[in-house]
């Protein structure tokens, strides 16, 4: 490959990798509604709302879903877990207090 060849192709591959870091950076949205209707019916409407940014940008928006959503976050299923382990052990308690009571 000639350094002719070399510069043409620099330029395109650092303007989207700045255009990517733009995006990620301040983010951008993209919103759609698809709507079925019969005989104006409406049978379906879906409403499509698409964010693309990164985490820090997101979460200074305010969206950080991701973080309590247990399918993806490790940190979010030891919540749960420790939520379950709490109700189960409550449960528990109040079964051997209503078996002692009932045992007298």
């Amino acid at each position: 490959m000639s350094a002719l060849e070399m510069r043409a192709q620099s330029p395109s591959s650092t303007s989207l990798a700045d255009l990517l870091e733009r995006v990620l950076d301040k983010g951008i949205v993209i919103a759609g509604d698809v709507q079925v209707n019969l005989l104006d019916i409406e049978l379906l409407t879906l409403k499509l709302r698409l964010i693309i940014a990164s985490a820090d940008t997101a979460r200074s928006m305010g969206i950080d879903w991701w973080e309590y959503d247990p399918a993806l976050s490790s940190r979010a299923r030891e919540g749960q877990l420790v939520e379950e382990n709490r109700e189960l052990r409550e449960r528990l308690d109040r079964l051997e207090r209503a078996i002692e009571r009932n045992g007298r």
